[in-house]
């Protein structure tokens, strides 16, 4: 599913105009980006937690040039869905 195909969803549920919707769409996914990049959490109740991972520094290799290439301790961004959201999830979709 894409964010278009998200928005039109929105708008046939709820009735709201298409531009209003997308501008909510994209503030809310600008507000999340720009508290991530602070390294604030964001948790919503009955969804999930955006969550920042630390990944330990290592070794890695450029197979091109044969040499090995430290690569630095960081952090990435991770969605932890929540129980609920799970449950539903493994009760509803089937394998294909």
């Amino acid at each position: 599913m894409t964010k278009a195909e998200i928005i039109e969803q929105i708008v046939t549920q709820t009735g709201i105009e298409k531009p209003a919707v997308t501008a909510t769409i994209e503030a809310v996914m600008e507000t999340i980006k720009k508290n991530m990049v602070k390294g604030e959490p964001i948790y919503l109740r009955g969804f999930g937690s955006f969550l920042l991972k630390k990944r330990a520094a290592k070794k890695g290799r450029n197979i091109s040039k044969g040499t090995i290439v430290n690569i630095p301790a960081h952090f990435i961004p991770a969605f932890k869905p929540c129980k609920e959201f799970v449950k539903e999830v493994a009760s509803k979709v089937l394998v294909k």
